[in-house]
């Protein structure tokens, strides 16, 4: 089981790394080993949750201040980043229940899984990539939302 879920989660960071990703979006980014300390986990984890916070709270240019440079210049403007994660990535913000997966670094790309439960026990998995900062934040880079072989009960 969990072998299939690694191979799911491969072949989604795949697809999101060929669709979100340009040259510039990693302009600011620092370079990474293939291993991550449960410390930077743990603060890529808690960047995820303060946006998903910021978005459920409605403050667009919280939530847009966790993106990584390359995201802001492409929606250029809180509100237009706040409208397009309301209309493609409503999940997000109407989950019941969500639930950290195990991250992995897949050829340099930091993927980390958020498990969602919708209001109607559909279950989805959010596939977030993240980006350390030359500062050393993590920033969100990307998201992509993919059904679940779990079902909520």
């Amino acid at each position: 089981m969990r072998r299939r879920r690694r191979a799911f989660v491969a072949a989604l960071a795949g697809m999101l790394l060929g669709l979100h990703f340009s040259p510039r979006a990693h302009a600011d980014a620092q370079p990474l080993n293939s291993k991550l300390a449960t410390s930077e986990w743990s603060a890529i984890r808690r960047t995820i949750d303060d946006q998903r916070k910021a978005l459920k709270a409605g403050d667009a240019r919280k939530a847009f201040s966790y993106a990584t440079p390359g995201i802001r210049a492409q929606f250029r403007t809180p509100e237009t980043f706040f409208a397009m994660v309301r209309d493609g990535y409503g999940a997000l913000l109407e989950a019941r229940f969500v639930e950290f997966l195990e991250g992995a670094v897949i050829e340099g790309a930091v993927i980390q899984p958020l498990r969602l439960v919708a209001p109607d026990n559909s279950v989805l998995v959010a596939l977030y990539t993240l980006e350390k900062q030359k500062d050393g934040r993590w920033r969100i880079a990307g998201c992509v939302l993919a059904p679940s072989t779990v079902q909520a009960v």
